[in-house]
């Protein structure tokens, strides 16, 4: 599922940092269901690129726009390129529009990825100013990144402790330490990879103690300390054991799966819930009423489920969901919420908070924006707070804290 954002990533990261500044095109403030004037200036951008002919069109929603205004908003889209000379088809050899309409707390910004041949460009619009009408029913919180560390190296997981930060690549553990409002490293340990990694390795970090860790890759183990010295932080051998995949609440022994490491997801048997669940990619644990728990897993087929009380349910309200999601426990309305990457194939990615209160995901939250994709998504020890790995538009890897604020 999250291999092919690598390979868009070769086309797309060095040519949207170029377009960022110039691409604005100011779009009249719009109302509700009159598009007009955005859908007009953002073809009017397309046609520039793609010139007289044929393209295949997308359209993904990761803003409080209703569903069903959608259809109409793809028309006059499709309209105004049309009145340029581009008609919209389903032929797989025509070029290619991707077309994102997304938001901030503030404006709405439609964003287009021509694709032709090899070559991605992107060109965007601002679309108006978001109303405070427009924010979901149970909208509760708002969500606030800080990017905590980056890096031109890939990163699979971070962790933060007193003494410093780890951060984990697919070949290396590499520590550092807080050099004013910078990082300085101190050192690096191999791996040493008995088998090779997939294409888009997954790995995690995990706290032991005040000063110890353990990281868990592909068909590898790693436990270290940054008390011990460099030569020795940290130690690695094979092994197939199950990763943590989710606690049932702060400090409590995580449930663990096993993980597929050539596949790059949990094969869906656990060592504690006493069924076994279709393969899935991600998981979380939320309370329910009268103290019980729920745990919600994501599954390979894009499809969410909720176990709870031994059975397996379909979620609902979970179309626009990404690979990977998160816990929250934000204190906010019903005390904590998923946290989710969106869906689809767009390079500009976002985060979502949901409650689920019975067997329907419903937003909390307005999608908080990301120059980049989401690679990696977890919760802080702490709880309060989720960790991203986000791979921006410019090849830069971002280890971003993302919190929530009650409205």
């Amino acid at each position: 599922m999250k291999a092919m954002r690598l390979l868009r990533w070769v086309a797309v990261g060095f040519v949207y940092g170029m377009v960022l500044g110039a691409a604005f095109a100011q779009a009249p403030a719009q109302t509700p269901g009159l598009w007009d004037g955005s859908a007009a200036a953002l073809a009017d951008q397309i046609a520039g690129i793609v010139g007289p002919g044929q393209a295949r069109l997308t359209l993904r929603n990761l803003s409080n726009i209703p569903n069903d205004q959608l259809p109409a908003i793809r028309k006059r889209i499709e309209q105004e390129l049309k009145a340029h000379g581009v008609a919209v088809t389903d032929d797989d050899s025509a070029n290619s529009i991707r077309i994102t309409l997304s938001e901030n707390a503030h404006e709405r910004l439609w964003v287009a990825e021509v694709l032709e041949g090899n070559t991605t460009r992107v060109v965007m619009v601002q679309a108006g100013a978001v109303a405070d009408a427009g924010v979901p029913a149970g909208a509760g919180l708002r969500l606030r990144m800080e990017t905590v560390f980056s890096s031109r190296e890939p990163v699979l997981a971070a962790l933060e402790m007193p003494s410093g930060l780890v951060v984990l690549q697919p070949e290396q553990i590499v520590f550092y330490a807080r050099a004013g409002n910078a990082w300085r490293e101190l050192s690096r340990v191999r791996v040493g990879q008995v088998r090779p990694l997939p294409r888009d390795p997954r790995g995690i970090l995990l706290p032991d103690g005040a000063s110890g860790f353990y990281a868990l890759l592909a068909s590898t183990e790693c436990a270290g300390s940054f008390s011990a010295p460099a030569e020795e932080a940290a130690s690695c051998h094979p092994s197939d054991d199950p990763w943590p995949v989710a606690t049932t609440e702060v400090g409590a022994a995580p449930v663990k799966a096993f993980f597929n490491g050539a596949r790059n997801y949990f094969t869906g048997v656990t060592t504690s819930l006493g069924s076994e669940l279709p393969p899935f990619y991600s998981a979380a644990w939320l309370p329910r009423s009268g103290g019980a728990m729920a745990m919600i897993a994501g599954g390979i087929d894009g499809k969410a489920m909720m176990l709870e009380n031994g059975s397996a349910k379909p979620l609902t309200g979970v179309r626009d969901w990404g690979s990977d999601f998160a816990a929250l426990h934000s204190g906010c309305g019903g005390g904590a919420q998923v946290i989710v990457s969106g869906s689809g194939q767009a390079s500009i990615d976002s985060l979502r908070a949901y409650e689920v209160p019975a067997l329907e995901a419903v937003p909390a939250s307005a999608p908080l924006q990301l120059n980049g994709t989401v690679m990696a998504l977890w919760t802080a020890p702490d709880g309060k707070s989720a960790m991203a790995v986000v791979r921006t538009s410019t090849n830069q890897f971002e280890v971003d804290r993302v919190t929530a604020t009650c409205n």
